[in-house]
C-alpha cells in the first residue's frame, strides 16, 4: 500500500512538472478540453434551467386546473395527429357558459373567466406598447397564484360590476412610472380610464409569453367588454376551474364535461366542440420534448469533448516523444511499466480535469449573465459532477495509448533517441 502511495506521488510530481514547464502545450491541451466541457455543460445547464422555468411557470396554474377553451393544446384522448381544421370552426367559450357551469355546479368555488387583448397603455406622456390587458371574473385569486407588492386585490362587487379599476404588473409599473408611485393614478386603455388600485410582485419573465404577471394589467371582465368583443376569438376566452377538495382531476374533467355539452346541447352521438386542457399534459409534453432535445444534447456535447480529447492525446504523444530519452533513464534504472503508465496518465488526466475546471468556471459566469436578464439559470451539481467525471475519462482515454506506447519503449533505443 506504501509502495503504491509512493508510485503514485512521484507519477504526480512528474506530471506536474512536465505540465508546468511546457507552458504553451498545456495552455492548448486546456483549451481543447475547456471548449469541450463548456459546450457539453453549457447545454445541460441551460436545457435544466429552461425546464425549471418551465416548470415553475406551469406550476402558477397548479396540476389541479382544468382550462375550458376552443382550442387543445395537445392530441385529444383517441386522436393521433391534431385537425385544426375541426378545430378551427368549433365555438368559443363565452362569459354565460361560465355563469352557467357555476349555477349547474354549485361545489365549485374555484372558477373563473379569463379573456385578453394585447394592446398600447398610456400614462401622461408615456406608453407601453403590447401590455397584456388580461379581463376576469371573480375567483381569479383562487386559481392563478400570485402576490401583491402594494395596494390590494378587487373585491366582488368592483368585478361583477365592472368597475375602471386595474391592477398592474411590475414591469408595467416600472416603464410608465419610472420610480413614482403608481396607487391611484389613471392609466388609458384604448380611450378608456383606469385607475390602479394595485401592483403584482415581481415573477420574472415569462417563457411562454403573456404568462408572468410582471406583464400584465389586470381589469374586470366586464370593464374589459367594453372595449373588446368577448366572443371574438382574437380574445382567447377561457374558463379556468380548479376542483374541490375530494375530487380528483379525472373526475372534474367528465364532469365539467357532461356540463359542458348539456350547456352547447349536444347530441350523445356528436364529439365535443370544446378542449378540457390541464398542466399535466403540458408537462408530459414537456418531458418528451426534454427527453428528445437531451439526446441531441448528448450528441453534440460528445462530438466536442472528443474534438478536446484528440488535442490531449495528439499533444500526449508529442510530450512522450519529446520525453523519450528521460523515460528511457528511468526504465534503465528500473522503473516498472505500471510507472510509465501512470506517469503519462496522471499528465493527460491533470489536463484534462484542470481544462473541465476551467470550463465549468466559464458556464458558472455565463449563468450570472443570464441572470441579468431575469432568466433563472443555474449550474447544478448533476453537472458539476458529470462535467469533472468527462473531464476524467477523457484524459483516461486520450492519455492511454500514449502511456502503453511509453512503456514499451527500449531503454537503450529511448536512450539514444535525438530527442
Amino acid at each position: 500500500m506504501i509502495r503504491w502511495l509512493y508510485i503514485f506521488r512521484e507519477s504526480l510530481l512528474s506530471a506536474y512538472r512536465t505540465v508546468t514547464l511546457n507552458k504553451l502545450r498545456t495552455f492548448l491541451s486546456l483549451l481543447g478540453v475547456t471548449i469541450g466541457i463548456i459546450s457539453i455543460v453549457s447545454i445541460f445547464t441551460v436545457l435544466d434551467s429552461l425546464e425549471y422555468n418551465i416548470r415553475k411557470e406551469i406550476d402558477t396554474f397548479g396540476n389541479d386546473v382544468v382550462v375550458v377553451e376552443k382550442w387543445p393544446w395537445t392530441f385529444e384522448e383517441g386522436e393521433t395527429e391534431y385537425p385544426w381544421w375541426e378545430y378551427m370552426n368549433r365555438p368559443v367559450t363565452t362569459l354565460q357558459e361560465y355563469a352557467e357551469i357555476k349555477r349547474r355546479m354549485p361545489r365549485l368555488d374555484n372558477i373563473c373567466f379569463i379573456a385578453a387583448i394585447s394592446t398600447r397603455i398610456e400614462y401622461l406622456d408615456r406608453s407601453a406598447d403590447n401590455v397584456i390587458v388580461w379581463g376576469t371574473s371573480d375567483g381569479f385569486e383562487t386559481v392563478r397564484s400570485f402576490s401583491i407588492q402594494s395596494g390590494r386585490f378587487f373585491n366582488a362587487f368592483e368585478i361583477n360590476s365592472g368597475k375602471n379599476l386595474c391592477i398592474i404588473g411590475n414591469a408595467v409599473a416600472e416603464e410608465l412610472f419610472s420610480g413614482l408611485n403608481p396607487l391611484g393614478r389613471e392609466i388609458q386603455i384604448r380611450g378608456r380610464k383606469a385607475s390602479i388600485i394595485g401592483i403584482f410582485t415581481k415573477e420574472g419573465s415569462s417563457i411562454f409569453g403573456g404568462g408572468s404577471m410582471d406583464e400584465v394589467v389586470l381589469i374586470p371582465v366586464s370593464f374589459l367588454g367594453t372595449m373588446a368583443d368577448l366572443k371574438n376569438e382574437n380574445t382567447g376566452p377561457q374558463i379556468w376551474v380548479k376542483g374541490p377538495e375530494g375530487i380528483s382531476i379525472n373526475e372534474l374533467k367528465e364532469n365539467l364535461r357532461f356540463t359542458m355539452r348539456a350547456i352547447r346541447g349536444i347530441k350523445p352521438s356528436a364529439k365535443d366542440d370544446f378542449a378540457l386542457n390541464q398542466t399535466s399534459l403540458m408537462s408530459a409534453g414537456i418531458d418528451q420534448i426534454f427527453k428528445i432535445i437531451g439526446l441531441a444534447g448528448w450528441v453534440i456535447g460528445i462530438f466536442a469533448v472528443l474534438v478536446g480529447g484528440f488535442g490531449i492525446a495528439n499533444i500526449m504523444f508529442v510530450s512522450v516523444k519529446e520525453r523519450t530519452p528521460v523515460i528511457g533513464i528511468q526504465k534503465a534504472l528500473g522503473a516498472k511499466n505500471h510507472y510509465i503508465i501512470l506517469e503519462v496518465l496522471y499528465e493527460s488526466v491533470l489536463l484534462s480535469i484542470v481544462g473541465g475546471i476551467f470550463g465549468l468556471l466559464f458556464v458558472y459566469a455565463g449563468t450570472y449573465i443570464a441572470r441579468a436578464q431575469d432568466f433563472d439559470v443555474f449550474l447544478g451539481w448533476n453537472n458539476i459532477v458529470s462535467g469533472l467525471f468527462i473531464s476524467t475519462f477523457i484524459g483516461l482515454i486520450a492519455g492511454l495509448l500514449p502511456a502503453v506506447t511509453a512503456s514499451r519503449l527500449d531503454p537503450v533505443k529511448a536512450i539514444a533517441s535525438p530527442f
